[in-house]
């Protein structure tokens, strides 16, 4: 309430209310401008979950632990726009004494990245006692049985210190909310009467070997060629924190470890769907992978997240009356992925069915300073001068994979036996054909002429060419001023410099202010400018995945927008995202009612995001497809004959966001002696394009990007205490948002309906140290609207992307003891 800028502050009672202990659906659930979606089919994004701050994706959100910079993630989002920003589910719930929202811009203050906001999480420093939980639950069709245990305590470094140590396990079963794969081009559901199991010419094909193998296609067992779902996950995550303090001195340290795994499908492979197809070995007889999966398959991919860090430092204050902090960081963010259940294509027979493609590291240290001291100079307050300097090293590494993962195997040409020559057998065509072979160099659909695609299917692995470390430093220096002017002005100030090795200099300012009318009623608001540095991992990063970008499966590479292959295709070097921020609004309080109102505005210049996927083609005739292969096969690209689709980040185009915060509050005590909290909590947002997004973005792609996500969230909550009881309601509002699909074709559009998901809970405190809880989120069973549009597709029922938890309701029993 007496802050210039709109803060969340989230005590642990708030947290540990909330039914998750992954600290993204904590904020989810807490603060409505905070999305987040599940993204099963969606590479290392199954494993690491991109959330939203204003609209903003994480890496325009500065995250903080004891107000010290969060490393970030390895993981670079592929498509969009390419997030990569700190994995705040490394961060155990049980760990944190509170969490405070910044939720405006503060680059002046804290720099790159504090476009949308800052999340600070303060971890719990009691110097004795502790707690043990213990969750349990599962959703209500019967799948998804989840087990988190927790513990935390604090232990006295003699009469000057403390050590505070919490450590969380969780596992997590995956969830099915799809149906059997079911399209018009194949057709795997058995007692449908569109039954379609492909093309049956492919070698290896037999109906009853097909549906007999159609259980075993999906790795995971689900029992559909292609499940829709939360992944199987489990998990051990720890922090420590300690301090300790020798005369004017405080010493302290922070740091933590997580170990994660996770695995996630990818999209159906089918007879003749590019992938298993016909091709001539050696010997000149037909094969396809269907003779090592009868069924048809779907890669599973594993993911292994390592994520640990170590912050020290020291703060006091000197004679002069100027307080010091000097602090240094290490943070370590690693994902080594393994794929099963595929093969590498170009291999034919001789391919692996798992590989290791390879492993993301980023790294990063810092030097921080920071100084604050008073000066009396007539306000109403002393004039609170802050000052301070940084030096950061950052580096983001692709290590590289088993080589069949990326091998460009013999069938990744035509004709890799040499059979054929101007439509004639050679000596060798002519020797299989005389073994039986039915080769026919005439005939241009000949299997021999069949090229595959290179790399292990799914997530083709980081060849020694594509692999390799990216680095950069950058240093910083920042001055900030605050003061009470009269006794309802309070006005602030700040600039920031900064200058990083890949880019030029950065200076951004912040001004904010609050005027105070009444004790009841005051202003608020801030103007300022704020960048992004593209990260290293951005600017760095390769991958050739599976995509859908018309419907169908293709090969799609990402190449750094400032390498040779990306230029030929038109890209150039990333240069910073920069903002202009504005936000006004008022607090008010009458007894034990609050309110406040802030409507912000961000405009973003050269935002970072995915050009739409460019078709690649072998076909002379295909005009821009075409071209696309010449420049990939100019700029030296191995297996360029097999990729489909091509991208790169670039700095699309600008961008208008504008929106309003609403939370209010009321508590009321009753003569029994019970209590009644209600607290609501809106958020309405809108995005709009600032500048011609020119070719970019195909039409469905513009479209989406401003109208997918819902622009109204709230939620509203009511606690009720009485005696040992105490019970929670919360509702989740999601307002409406519209879907399109068509590319540049004329577009289609589906609208989606407002939802609202309630969570209920009761507690008994059975004893001073022991409570229970027992509740249901999403009690009431509601789902999104189910997906009728075609970019939904291959057994989805829901949009998979969507931030309306589409999971169903899911009961749980909390159990918390304290000492």
């Amino acid at each position: 309430m007496d802050s210039p800028v709109p803060v969340d502050v989230l005590s642990s009672d708030e947290i540990s209310d909330v039914p998750f202990t992954d600290a993204n659906d904590i904020i989810k659930t807490l603060v409505p401008s905070y999305s987040l979606s599940r993204q099963p089919i969606s590479d290392g994004g199954t494993f690491i979950r991109p959330a939203t701050l204003r609209g903003m994706p994480t890496d325009k959100t500065l995250v903080l632990v004891n107000s010290k910079r969060r490393h970030r993630a390895a993981l670079v989002q592929i498509g969009g726009s390419g997030t990569q920003g700190p994995d705040i589910a490394t961060i155990p719930a049980i760990a944190l004494k509170s969490v405070e929202v910044l939720r405006d811009g503060a680059a002046a203050q804290y720099g790159s990245d504090a476009i949308a906001g800052v999340i600070n999480f303060i971890l719990k420093d009691s110097p004795e006692g502790g707690a043990i939980s213990a969750d349990f639950g599962q959703y209500y069709e019967g799948d998804g049985f989840n087990t988190t245990l927790a513990g935390n305590f604090g232990l006295g470094l003699g009469e000057n210190g403390f050590i505070n140590v919490s450590a969380e396990y969780s596992k997590a079963d995956a969830t099915l909310r799809g149906e059997q794969y079911c399209q018009s081009w194949v057709c795997v559901d058995v007692d449908s009467p569109d039954f379609n199991p492909g093309d049956t010419s492919i070698a290896g094909f037999d109906l009853d070997s097909f549906i007999a193998g159609l259980d075993s296609a999906d790795y995971s067992g689900s029992g559909v060629v292609q499940p829709w779902g939360q992944p199987n996950s489990k998990a051990f995550r720890s922090f420590v924190n300690a301090g300790y303090t020798i005369g004017d001195v405080e010493l302290y340290g922070f740091g933590n470890y997580s170990n994660s795994e996770a695995d996630g499908g990818f999209f159906y492979r089918y007879p003749g769907n590019g992938t298993i197809e016909n091709i001539r070995l050696e010997d000149g007889s037909l094969w396809s992978s269907l003779f090592l999966f009868p069924g048809g398959f779907t890669p599973r991919f594993f993911g292994n997240v390592i994520d640990y860090s170590g912050v020290v430092g020291a703060r006091g204050e000197w004679d002069n009356g100027i307080t010091y902090d000097f602090s240094g960081r290490l943070g370590h963010n690693e994902i080594k992925y393994t794929l099963k259940n595929t093969v590498n294509p170009s291999l034919g027979d001789a391919s692996p069915t798992s590989f290791h493609p390879g492993d993301l590291i980023n790294e990063e240290m810092q030097l921080q300073s920071d100084f604050s001291k008073e000066f009396e100079v007539g306000l109403s307050s002393p004039l609170l001068f802050a000052f301070g300097a940084s030096y950061l090293d950052e580096s983001y590494e692709l290590v590289g994979g088993d080589a069949a993962s990326y091998q460009d195997g013999p069938y990744s040409l035509p004709d890799p036996w040499g059979f054929c020559a101007s439509g004639a057998p050679t000596a060798a065509g002519a020797a299989v054909i005389s073994s039986g072979s039915s080769l026919d160099c005439s005939n241009p659909d000949d299997p021999v002429y069949t090229a595959l695609g290179v790399g292990s299917n799914g997530f083709p692995g980081y060849s020694p060419e594509f692999s390799g470390e990216y680095t950069r430093d950058s240093y910083a220096i920042y001055g900030d001023l605050s003061a009470d002017v009269t006794d309802a002005l309070f006005l602030q100030g700040a600039l920031r410099f900064e200058d990083y090795s890949d880019f030029d200099s950065e200076l951004v300012w912040k001004l904010a202010g609050r005027y105070e009318f009444t004790p009841n009623f005051a202003m608020r608001g801030s103007v300022g400018t704020g960048f992004r540095a593209p990260t290293p991992g951005q600017q760095g990063t390769t991958n050739v995945s599976t995509r859908l970008p018309n419907g169908f499966p293709v090969a799609t590479g990402l190449f750094p927008a400032g390498g040779p292959i990306a230029g030929a295709l038109g890209a150039e070097p990333l240069k910073p995202e920069k903002s202009t921020n504005y936000t006004l609004g008022f607090t008010s309080s009458y007894d034990a009612f609050s309110l406040t109102v802030d409507f912000y505005q961000i405009d973003l210049e050269d935002r970072v995001n995915a050009i739409s996927t460019q078709d690649v083609s072998t076909d002379p005739g295909a005009g821009t497809a075409y071209d696309n292969y010449l420049a990939l096969v100019g700029a030296g690209v191995v297996g360029a004959e097999s990729i489909g689709g091509v991208f790169y980040f670039t700095n699309a185009f600008d961008t208008s966001t504008k929106g309003v915060d609403i939370v209010g509050t009321y508590s009321k005590d009753w003569a029994n002696g019970s209590s009644t909290k209600f607290t609501g909590s809106v958020n309405y947002n809108k995005t709009e394009f600032d500048s011609d997004v020119g070719s970019l973005f195909n039409d469905e792609d513009q479209y989406d990007f401003v109208n997918y996500d819902p622009k109204w969230r709230g939620v509203f909550s009511v606690t009720h205490e009485v005696g040992p009881y105490s019970f929670l309601a919360r509702a989740n509002y999601y307002g409406e948002s519209t879907n399109s699909d068509g590319s540049n074709a004329p577009l289609v559009y589906q609208d989606y309906g407002a939802k609202v998901q309630v969570d209920l809970e009761g507690s008994f405190q059975a004893s001073e140290a022991v409570k229970i809880s027992i509740g249901a989120r999403n009690a009431f069973d509601q789902y999104p609207d189910e997906a009728e549009l075609g970019d939904s597709c291959c057994g989805r029922i829901y949009r998979s992307g969507d931030i309306i938890d589409w999971q169903g309701g899911y009961y749980y029993v909390k159990l918390l003891a304290n000492f």
